[in-house]
């Protein structure tokens, strides 16, 4: 894994562990800030991911040799 995939995780296990701390003590605050940080690092780890995939070189068929 890159360190692109461990900040996504991380920032993605910080926003649901901050959706449930907000939903467990009634702040909206909390909550919906933990629920949008979720969301965003979804959607930044799919950007990157298409993103590389879109600019990867196709793979060159490999010379045949004869002998």
């Amino acid at each position: 894994m890159s360190w692109t995939d461990y900040t996504c995780l991380g920032a993605f296990l910080l926003g649901f562990v901050l959706f449930i701390v907000g939903a467990n003590i009634y702040n909206a605050i909390v909550g919906y800030s933990g629920l949008y940080l979720s969301i965003g690092a979804i959607m930044a780890y799919l950007v990157i991911f298409i993103y590389k995939e879109f600019t990867q070189q196709p793979a060159q068929p490999a010379p045949v040799t004869t002998a």
